[in-house]
């Protein structure tokens, strides 16, 4: 596991995101953008892929293992389908490095400044919407 503070604040860190992918004119582009940064995930070690760590109410197989060390969060997580590590990608760039306050204070505004929640089918939507709901949640319990 990376054990690197974020450098730049969250809001810096969506506001680019939204840049990039608003950078493309249409979904076909911004799909291969979201996929290609799931392509650079780190892989998982098998030792994290437990139930306790597997991601209820995806429709694929996602796993997110977080430690805290320091009084900071960092995560691992993984998808056995390429959109879904994109999504995973994302929230990474967003969560990993964070203090649980700053997880739990970070905005979710620009995943609709992207047009990300009006182009995922009704499935990814329910499984980032999990996704999110576990790293708050796990925020939550560390405050």
């Amino acid at each position: 596991m990376n054990y690197q503070p974020a450098e730049k604040s969250i809001a810096d860190v969506q506001a680019d995101l939204v840049k990039r992918f608003t950078h493309f004119d249409n979904w076909k582009d911004r799909y291969k953008y979201l996929i290609d940064m799931g392509k650079v995930l780190q892989k998982m070690p098998d030792e994290y892929k437990t139930e306790d760590n597997r991601i209820h109410g995806c429709q694929s197989q996602v796993w997110i293992h977080i430690e805290e060390k320091d009084g900071v969060l960092y995560m691992e997580a993984m998808s056995d389908a390429a959109i879904v590590s994109g999504l995973i990608a994302l929230l990474l760039k967003i969560y990993n490095g964070r203090t649980p306050k700053e997880i739990k204070e970070a905005p979710l505004d620009f995943l609709a400044d992207i047009g990300l929640l009006q182009h995922l089918s009704a499935n990814r939507s329910t499984g980032l919407y999990h996704m999110i709901k576990r790293i708050q949640s796990e925020a939550s319990a560390r405050l």
